[in-house]
C-alpha cells in the first residue's frame, strides 16, 4: 500500500509532515513524496527521509502508482487522469462547485474524500480539518488586520497620555470567528461580535466580547453548525443594525459562510463610508464569493482610505502549524478506514464518517448531501 503526497501549487501548506510519515509507516503504509514538498514551511527532504519516506522528483510517476493521494487543495483534472483505477484521493475538494472535476473522478473510478464533508460529530472530531484550519485562520485574520491597521490594539498608558483600545467587530461566530474574537481580546482590543444564531451569544460573551443583538425573527442552524441562509427581509434588518457597529470599528472581520452555497454579501460599499480612514476589513469568505462588496482574492482594495483584505489562503502566515494539524486530521481519517491486519483499505459505506465524506466511489456519487440534488 503506497501513500503519496505532492507539492501544492498555490498553497504554502503540505498535506503531510515528518511526524505523520512515521505514523503511517507504523500502520504498514509506505510513504513517497514529491521532492521539496515542504520547502515553503522550512521542512527539508532529509527530515522526511529520516522519518521513513522516499523522495521522488517525478510528480507524474508518483500519481501513477499512488494507492492513496493526500493533498491540501483539490486534485486537478490532469492529476486525476494519471491516477490508477480505484485510487483514493483526500483533499479539500469543494464538491458543490466542482462539477467537471467530479465527472472526471466518476469516469476514472476514483474514491474521492472531501475534508469539507467530514461530519462534526464527537467520533469524527480528530478528523475535522475544517475546524482545525478555521481555528488558525481566525487567529491569522487578527494578526493580518493588526499589521495593516494604523494603530495599536490594546489600551496603552504613556507619558503623553492614554491610548484607547482599538475596536474590533467580528461577523460570524463559528470556529474562525470565535478564534478571531479570542485573539483580538488577548491582544487587548475591545470586541463586539454578531451571528445570526442566538445560541452562540453565550460563547461570544465567555470570550469577553459584546454580543450585538439584532432581532431577525426566526433563524436556524444547519446540522454541521453553519448558519442557514437569511431571507431578503432579514438581510435588510441585519444591514441596518450593523451600519453603526461597522462605522465605529477600527477592524472588521467577516467569516460568514453557508454550507454548499455562495457566501452571503454582508457589507456593501455604502456601509463602510463612515468608517475612520485607516481602518481595515478582513474578508475571510472570499473563496466562496466573499462577504464584502468589492473584495478581491489576495488583493488589498482601498475604498476611501479603508483597506479591504481578502486572503485566499488565510493560514499562509501560519502554514507550518496548519500543515501539522491537517496532517493529523488526514492520519486519523486514513487510520479509520485502514485494515492494519490485512494491510489494505476497507471502505464501509455504512460508516457515518465515510458515507458523509466520500464524494465518489466506484463510479457513483456517495455523499448524501450531494445525492439530494445539491450538485
Amino acid at each position: 500500500m503506497l501513500l503519496v503526497s505532492i507539492k501544492e501549487e498555490d498553497d504554502k501548506r503540505a498535506a503531510i509532515v515528518p511526524k505523520f510519515v512515521e505514523k503511517f509507516k507504523s500502520l504498514g503504509i509506505d510513504v513517497e513524496i514529491e521532492k521539496n514538498i515542504a520547502e515553503k514551511i522550512n521542512i527539508s527532504d532529509e527530515e522526511y527521509i529520516k522519518a521513513g519516506a522516499l523522495i521522488n522528483k517525478d510528480k507524474n510517476d508518483l500519481l501513477k502508482k499512488a494507492d492513496i493521494l493526500l493533498k491540501v487543495t483539490k486534485p486537478s483534472i490532469k492529476e486525476i487522469k494519471l491516477l490508477k483505477k480505484d485510487a483514493i484521493t483526500i483533499s479539500f475538494l469543494d464538491p458543490f462547485f466542482e462539477e467537471d472535476l467530479i465527472e472526471e473522478l466518476l469516469t476514472h473510478n476514483i474514491t474521492a474524500f472531501s475534508m469539507q464533508l467530514i461530519p462534526r460529530t464527537t467520533i469524527a472530531q480528530k478528523m475535522d480539518a475544517l475546524s482545525s484550519q478555521a481555528n488558525l485562520a481566525g487567529y491569522a485574520s487578527i494578526i493580518t488586520g493588526a499589521k495593516h491597521l494604523n494603530r495599536i490594539l490594546p489600551m496603552m498608558t504613556t507619558p503623553a497620555g492614554t491610548i484607547s483600545p482599538a475596536k474590533v467587530f467580528v461577523i460570524g461566530a463559528g470556529v474562525a470567528g470565535l478564534q478571531a474574537i479570542a485573539t483580538a481580546r488577548r491582544l487587548g482590543a475591545k470586541v463586539e461580535a454578531f451571528d445570526t444564531r442566538p445560541i452562540v451569544e453565550e460563547q461570544i460573551k465567555s470570550l469577553g466580547a459584546k454580543f450585538l443583538k439584532i432581532d431577525l425573527g426566526k433563524t436556524e442552524e444547519e446540522k454541521g453548525g453553519y448558519a442557514k441562509e437569511l431571507t431578503k427581509e432579514q438581510l435588510e434588518l441585519q444591514k441596518k443594525a450593523m451600519i453603526k457597529a461597522i462605522s465605529s470599528s477600527d477592524m472588521v472581520i467577516t467569516t460568514a459562510q453557508i454550507f454548499g452555497k455562495k457566501a452571503p454579501l454582508i457589507i456593501s460599499k455604502d456601509m463602510i463610508k463612515d468608517m475612520t480612514k485607516g481602518s481595515v476589513i478582513i474578508d475571510m469568505a472570499i473563496t466562496s464569493g466573499g462577504n464584502v462588496e468589492g473584495s478581491k482574492a489576495d488583493e488589498i482594495i482601498d475604498i476611501n482610505g479603508i483597506k479591504i483584505i481578502a486572503p485566499k489562503n488565510p493560514t499562509d502566515d501560519v502554514a507550518k502549524d496548519a500543515s501539522f494539524v491537517y496532517s493529523s486530521n488526514l492520519y486519523s481519517l486514513v487510520e479509520h478506514f485502514f485494515d492494519k491486519e490485512n494491510k489494505k483499505t476497507k471502505i464501509n459505506l455504512e460508516d457515518e464518517i465515510l458515507k458523509s465524506s466520500i464524494v465518489t466511489y466506484q463510479g457513483k456519487i456517495i455523499s448524501p448531501v450531494l445525492q439530494k440534488g445539491k450538485i
